[in-house]
């Protein structure tokens, strides 16, 4: 059983969000192994014809003096969360809410509990989880979703990851209504993959995909919602210039990312754009896992100007801590590596800058320290 990082709360009533397949259900099972509960599954049809046609049933299926209630995929009938809030005032008993989308619940008006309940969110593995598991190869190649690493043949793996991207679009977007028309979303999800860690440029994925700009914006929105991926904001120190400025998108898993650009027969090896993109991706969806997982509360960001001058990612805590972070996947890091870090270090004294690549011997360079990229994920979030 590999131990994940997330540590959940047994004194508490919770959300657990996650993208399918992420281990939720494990971890839940897992963690409460020890304590007696009541396991209520959404996904199962009976179950849900039961409580859709009315909710407060819910309280019956609650045998008396029950302590912990999990309610598995909750986003199926939010209306439940009527009931939990009633039950949690009245009773005191504490609830493990999973989700697969917070969508629903956030646009649908659900009652979210009112502070009564920690949000948490558990993504695909992480190479601290996954220690000598670890192959950063394999995760370049398949992503670390859970089932992933149960599948022994490469035909296996392109399966599951073809019929993980195919579900999500029949389950997660058509069956929950928030699309009309299939095909331009099919057009949209390949090209957003292809496009996957650029700064966005709405209409050129408008025309790509025949639709426009304001409904390209809305897809993204639905993929970050539905939890298939995640924004990077430009830094800037002004809110408003910010917003000005288009994001990046990055998926939550290079194995589905890759599934998406049905990209499966091309090679990539060290040395080679795909690698170093791959690696990019990797590295920056570690960084959103830990910083939820270690409750660091960094704000991440990245910058690019005019000049393309760019930095990969900028952690920012409001106690004023700046990281600037380049990625780099070589496997030799020299001085021009670091070139970006050195002229904005220009402008943000405070800012410590940092190389993190595939080199595994650590270097300095002036005020820029490079690192082995596991040895920059331990120095910000375990000591740092």
């Amino acid at each position: 059983m590999i131990s994940r990082k997330l540590q959940l709360s047994i004194n508490n009533s919770f959300f657990l969000f996650g993208a399918r397949g992420v281990g939720k259900s494990t971890l839940l099972k897992t963690r409460f192994a020890d304590i007696p509960l009541t396991f209520i599954d959404l996904l199962r049809l009976d179950v849900r014809n039961q409580l859709l046609d009315e909710p407060d049933r819910l309280e019956q299926m609650i045998p008396p003096n029950t302590e912990w209630v999990i309610i598995d995929e909750v986003q199926k009938i939010p209306e439940l969360l009527d009931v939990v809030h009633r039950l949690i005032e009245e009773r005191g008993i504490k609830f493990g809410l999973t989700g697969s989308s917070a969508r629903k619940l956030k646009h649908g008006g659900a009652n979210l509990l009112a502070g009564r309940a920690f949000v948490y969110n558990l993504f695909p593995f992480t190479s601290f989880e996954l220690g000598d598991l670890f192959n950063l190869e394999k995760a370049l190649m398949w992503g670390t979703l859970p089932r992933i690493f149960a599948l022994d043949s490469e035909d296996d793996r392109i399966q599951f990851l073809k019929s993980y991207a195919n579900t999500y679009i029949q389950e997660e977007v058509w069956e929950a209504h928030l699309i009309k028309d299939l095909v331009p979303y099919r057009r949209f999800l390949q090209v957003a993959a292809q496009t996957n860690g650029t700064v966005i440029n709405y209409s050129n994925i408008s025309n790509d995909t025949r639709v426009d700009p304001k409904t390209v914006q809305r897809y993204f929105q639905i993929l970050e919602e539905t939890l298939l991926g995640f924004f990077l904001e430009p830094f800037h120190k002004s809110l408003r210039k910010r917003q000005r400025a288009n994001p990046k998108f990055y998926f939550f898993d290079i194995g589905v990312q890759r599934a998406l650009t049905s990209d499966f027969a091309k090679e990539f090896g060290r040395g080679s754009l795909g690698f170093g993109n791959r690696f990019e991706h990797f590295v920056i969806c570690e960084i959103v896992r830990l910083n939820h997982y270690y409750q660091s509360g960094f704000d991440i960001s990245f910058i690019r100007e005019d000049d393309d001058l760019e930095i990969d990612v900028v952690l920012s805590h409001p106690s004023g801590k700046l990281w600037f972070i380049e990625i780099k996947s070589t496997d030799f890091v020299q001085q021009s590596h670091g070139e970006s870090l050195l002229y904005f270090g220009e402008k943000f004294r405070n800012a410590k800058g940092r190389v993190w690549s595939c080199d595994p011997i650590a270097k300095s360079f002036g005020n820029i320290a490079a690192l082995p990229w596991q040895d920059g994920l331990k120095e910000v979030f375990e000591f740092g």
